[in-house]
């Protein structure tokens, strides 16, 4: 296995070329740039973070980047770019290359997904500074609560009746007080702090000591043109990523 940059902290920005929802939706325009560029410029605006990749299998997507200040040592394969791909394929495959170009892997993955352009930095400085405190958590996940208690929902079982989608409870069970449920958390894709060890060792992204990350603002992830005009009007009041964005092109 790879040796480690103690403390490193790199960010990774998946962007595959292939999309159903929006055609090229990780470059769609927002605002005069190019989606990507906000996670891009979000990651280098923190202090704590010593280089921002790019994963992408597009060389198109690679060039839009370099221009944003991201580094693209390598193209993502086709195998693990498409819509059925998961996160684990191209974080392990991204340390991978790392490991073997450079002899080593930094201790620490900042994962920015491209559809989440709207961040305050602080609270990724502070997800970095989670998990360099917390040395027994094997990732920082970024959550929100749940807006409805999936403990009231059911479903159709193979019987035809209708039964609650948690083994342990029965149909009544579902008619509970909701606060006699626990309070049920979102993963919302604003930031995940990850180890590499997770990654590479136990081949897995979030392992099984995930320590919560509780964003408490509205988190836009991307996923139509909806959520994409609704990014475009809030940044044309101006956040501090798309700030710093003006800022370099007029440079």
């Amino acid at each position: 296995m790879f040796d480690k940059n103690k403390d490193e902290v790199i960010a990774i920005i998946p962007a595959r070329s292939g999309s159903k929802g929006i055609k090229d939706k990780n470059i769609a325009d927002v605002c005069g740039f190019p989606l990507l560029a906000y996670s891009i410029m979000a990651a280098r605006m923190c202090s704590d973070v010593s280089r921002v990749i790019v994963s992408t299998d597009s060389q198109r997507y690679a060039d839009i980047a370099k221009q944003y200040g991201a580094e693209i040592p390598f193209l993502r394969p086709a195998e693990i770019s498409g819509s059925k791909a998961q996160d684990i394929e191209y974080l392990r495959h991204a340390l991978q290359c790392l490991g073997e170009s450079e002899g080593k892997v930094p201790e620490y993955l900042m994962l920015l997904r491209p559809t989440t352009p709207i961040r305050d930095i602080e609270l990724l400085q502070q997800a970095i500074d989670i998990i360099r405190k917390n040395e027994m958590a094997s990732a920082v996940v970024s959550v929100h609560y749940a807006s409805e208690c999936p403990y009231k929902w059911m479903k159709v079982g193979e019987e035809g009746y209708l039964e609650s989608p948690f083994c342990e409870m029965k149909p009544d069970d579902v008619n509970l007080p909701r606060q006699s449920f626990p309070k049920l958390f979102i993963p919302d894709g604003y930031v995940d702090v990850l180890k590499s060890e997770t990654i590479l060792e136990k081949q897995c992204v979030y392992g099984e000591r995930a320590f919560p990350f509780l964003v408490e603002q509205d988190v836009i992830d991307i996923d139509d043109m909806e959520d994409l005009n609704k990014v475009i009007h809030i940044n044309s009041c101006g956040t501090k990523i798309y700030q710093e964005l003006c800022r370099k092109a007029d440079l």
